[in-house]
């Protein structure tokens, strides 16, 4: 059965309608997500919202904000990622990436998640306002 936004009185939102964003914007924000995962925490620093939210396994959970980056020193600077399963939902100026991760770093396992980061692009800079990882088990 088909419904018609229209007869059911749900407006016709921004989020009810889809979009693509161009190849080279995809690879710029696909490349941006790697670097978060490989080129340590000022890089993510300089890449992300000063106010935003992330969400990692416990401990330590959900920070915001200056609570991210002790946090994010340890955990980035992988030596290599693998972004599995890629999907981008855009809408306007809104994009959520998601993705499964396997990550490599000497003397660490494998650390493998499944990720969603969500990014504006504020006066055509993207800049990441949150980021969650639900450990594999």
């Amino acid at each position: 059965m088909i419904v018609s936004t229209e007869t059911t009185g749900i407006p016709a939102h921004a989020a009810h309608k889809s979009g693509t964003l161009s190849p080279q914007e995809q690879n710029v924000l696909w490349e941006m997500e790697e670097r978060f995962w490989t080129s340590g925490d000022d890089n993510a620093r300089a890449t992300t919202a000063t106010n935003a939210v992330m969400v990692f396994p416990y401990p330590p959970g959900i920070l915001q904000g200056d609570q991210i980056w002790p946090h994010l020193r340890q955990q980035t600077g992988w030596r290599s990622v693998v972004m599995a399963e890629r999907r981008i939902t855009w809408c306007r100026d809104i994009t959520i990436l998601t993705y499964r991760v396997s990550a490599e770093k000497a003397d660490v396992p494998i650390y493998e998640a499944l990720c969603a980061s969500t990014y504006l692009n504020d006066d055509s800079t993207w800049l990441r306002i949150s980021h969650q990882q639900t450990k594999v088990a």
